[in-house]
């Protein structure tokens, strides 16, 4: 059984020649893959291990099982994916909801596995039916505004946990972070947020060291006097060691909270498919269906020991296109490396030690930048919002999630946010596509918006 672990020298093994493209079945010399696999795990650190802080579970396990999950993805697709498997962003909205409602990272990784067994049993019907099966269920509008409400939802975790614990700190991080995405060029600007965290870092110890301690909510709690940068938790950590593993646990109204995002992955994994066919220039759409299933797999395994769930990085792809090679050697190198990572306590002391403050900047723009991906997915597939059977339910199912809008169906049942969002877009959608005149199911289709043009119509007069 060919399992894509074997790989045929490119050229010298040195340096590719101009224009020339390293293919996911070879790779340069060992020494060259292995610094290309450091590389990768330096572009997915700065989400990776920002994910499992924000989510409050061990990140020495997820940078492991990062590692992991990265092998079985692999190993699924039989080499012909290159991709890295890091932490889920998606999910930090939903560990937040479940926490807040009293669950526990038992309660978290619980609900998180189910959603990876959903995933897997989408890749299995992606797989036997045909990638036709998600565009009929899941169309742009659906899967673009379940992105946005998932994003935006985490607003209130930035506002009221993060921010207040040191708002200057916060502004400053935000500021240099924004800086950092827009005029750095290249791999820097892929790794920008990994750059504001090391700001963040440093500037934190200056300020304890110039005006001493802060008075400000610790972790959300009561204000008190405290340090912005606590390391005390290094020192005391070993440089060996194995992650903190837990068994997940089960409940209903967290498993419905965190059930919606299955619908995010599947749009990350289509799209991630998708790109790097189109940069190897080898057709992938016959994997697309082993690329979801292999992450939802990869998903259980990590939830399972207490881990985060995975997902495929963009981040990566930004390294490929930057450096034409696409070898899946070099991501074995890199889920070597992260492996590595994961066996040292001190590297998980020192990201939890990340000041609240710092991870308040960082997360006015990350969680901007995860809603705004469902509006880049409307305009990719050039979704017209002045039609009603678009608007209407994306409209509704937004306002839902983004506010926390609850719907009580029992007095031990509730819908709300997240979950309830969803539903509407979904439902909301398909139900009104049924009853709605033919005209307004054409995408060519013109009729009088539902609502004024605003300010759309500047462009196109000079005059104003």
């Amino acid at each position: 059984m060919k399992l894509g672990v074997r790989w045929t020298l490119h050229g010298d093994g040195r340096t590719p020649a101009p224009g020339a493209v390293v293919r996911p079945d070879e790779r340069l010399s060992w020494p060259r893959t292995a610094g290309l696999g450091a590389q990768h795990v330096v572009a997915m650190f700065g989400a990776s291990f920002v994910a499992p802080v924000l989510m409050g579970l061990d990140p020495n396990l997820a940078i492991m099982m990062s590692g992991v999950a990265t092998v079985i993805f692999l190993l699924a697709t039989r080499g012909r994916v290159p991709s890295y498997l890091g932490c889920s962003l998606s999910f930090v909205g939903v560990a937040a909801t479940i926490r807040a409602t009293g669950g526990d990272s038992a309660t978290v990784t619980g609900a998180v596995l189910v959603v990876g067994a959903v995933l897997f049993a989408a890749g299995l019907a992606v797989q036997r039916f045909g990638a036709r099966i998600i565009h009929a269920t899941m169309p742009p509008i659906v899967t673009g505004a379940v992105v946005m409400l998932i994003g935006f939802n985490l607003a209130p975790v930035t506002a009221a946990t993060y921010w207040p614990q040191d708002q200057w700190t916060a502004l400053l991080v935000m500021l240099f972070t924004g800086l950092a995405v827009v005029c750095l060029r290249g791999f820097f600007s892929r790794v920008a947020i990994f750059l504001g965290l090391i700001f963040g870092y440093v500037l934190s110890w200056a300020l304890d060291r110039i005006f001493g301690k802060i008075h400000s909510p610790a972790g959300g709690g009561e204000a008190v006097d405290h340090w912005r940068l606590d390391l005390s938790g290094v020192g005391q950590a070993d440089w060996i060691g194995l992650p903190s593993f837990h068994a997940p646990s089960f409940e209903w109204s967290a498993i419905l909270v965190a059930l919606p995002v299955v619908i995010a992955l599947i749009a990350e994994n289509a799209g991630h498919v998708k790109a790097v066919g189109e940069m190897t220039g080898d057709p992938l759409d016959d994997k697309l269906g082993t690329a979801i299933a292999a992450d939802g797999a990869a998903s259980m395994l990590s939830t399972a020991v207490g881990g985060p769930p995975n997902t495929t990085y963009s981040e990566n792809i930004g390294v490929m296109a930057a450096t034409r090679v696409y070898s899946t050697a070099a991501y074995w190198a890199a889920a070597g490396f992260a492996l590595l990572f994961g066996l040292c306590p001190k590297f998980g002391a020192v990201v939890a030690a990340i000041p609240g403050g710092v991870l308040g900047g960082i997360t006015v723009i990350l969680y901007g930048m995860i809603g705004l991906l469902g509006a880049q997915i409307w305009i990719n597939a050039g979704v017209d919002l002045r039609n009603p059977l678009n608007l209407v339910p994306a409209a509704a199912g937004i306002i839902i999630g983004v506010g926390g809008v609850s719907l009580k169906i029992t007095d031990n049942f509730e819908l709300g946010g997240i979950a309830l969002g969803t539903l509407v877009v979904i439902t909301g959608y398909h139900v009104l596509r049924a009853f709605a005149p033919a005209h307004l199911k054409e995408p060519a289709a013109r009729e009088e918006p539902l609502l004024d043009s605003g300010t759309s119509s500047y462009d196109d007069d000079p005059e104003r």
